[in-house]
Formats: C-alpha cells, structure tokens, sequence
C-alpha cells in the first residue's frame, strides 16, 4: 500500500494557523476587558490576570510550532522523494 502525500493537504494546518492567532488576540482582548472591570486585588482579579499571562505565552510560541510543522513537511517530502528515488 502506498500512501500519497498533496501539498494541498496542508491547507487545513493553514487554516487552523491562522484561526488560533485570530481567536488568540481576540480572546486576550476580551481578558483584558474582563480585568478591566475587576476591582484591583480580589481573588478574581488576580486570577484574570493570570489567566491574561498564561494565555498570552501561547502566541509567542506559534512562530516555533509553525517551524517544526514547516520542518516535517519538507523532511517528509524529501524521505518520500529519496525513497523512490532510490529504490
């Protein structure tokens, strides 16, 4: 059995990219506006806040995920490319 690989495929990793980034900023805002509207060193407050901290170190870490998915696509392509290749 022989398992083929389309570039197209990867559109759907794109999209999923790209709608975590969206809904990441706009859940951060609504954090934010949450915070807001505590009032300053209630138990909720700081657990907003943390909450605004945690959430925002994702973000940061997109850019080395999308390295490792852009990684093992182009190692896949090019085992699959010098396995047939050399068989």
């Amino acid at each position: 059995m022989k398992a083929k690989f389309q570039i197209g495929e990867l559109l759907g990793i794109g999209m999923t990219l790209v709608v975590l980034g969206i809904g990441l900023s706009y859940g951060l805002q609504v954090m934010s506006d949450v915070k807001e509207d505590m009032t300053s060193g209630t138990a909720e407050y700081n657990a907003t806040n943390d909450a605004i901290v945690g959430v925002a170190k994702l973000p940061n870490k997109l850019p080395t995920i999308v390295t490792v998915i852009v990684a093992s696509v182009i190692i896949g392509i090019l085992v699959t490319y010098l396995w047939a290749r050399f068989q």
